[in-house]
């Protein structure tokens, strides 16, 4: 199986094959950082399951040997790599991904960091569109 996906205005592309080593959100306080969002949902595939498709994403590393890409035109965080904790793996933004619903997170990781309210978010009211 293969999925594409790529940033918010489409110059940086990518493609995955085959299945991820898992999918997760993650709740780490670099994640809430780097995104500006209370976690990311990030799916795990080897190198070479992991093709660039389109312009060359800028690489920022955020702590140690965390090397975190995204789009220098629209800022859309797009992978994550570290050769020290996570040797051969490119971790996906599975948000980004065209068809995101194709691989749902697992597991929820790194929920030591997790933001207090997140533990109840889910049964906040929901609105199909915003509310008027």
């Amino acid at each position: 199986m293969t999925h594409q996906g790529g940033c918010h205005c489409g110059a940086v592309r990518y493609e995955v094959s085959g299945e991820p080593q898992h999918v997760a959100l993650c709740h780490c306080s670099d994640c809430r950082k780097s995104s500006g969002a209370p976690m990311v949902a990030w799916a795990a595939f080897a190198e070479d399951q992991f093709k660039l498709l389109g312009s060359a994403p800028v690489t920022f590393n955020s702590s140690g040997s965390a090397m975190r890409s995204f789009c220098p035109k629209c800022g859309t965080g797009l992978y994550y790599r570290n050769a020290e904790f996570l040797p051969g793996i490119v971790d996906i933004q599975s948000a980004t991904l065209d068809d995101p619903d194709a691989l749902p997170p697992g597991a929820h990781i790194q929920t030591a960091e997790r933001l207090g309210w997140m533990a109840s978010a889910h049964g906040l009211p929901a609105f199909e569109r915003y509310p008027g």
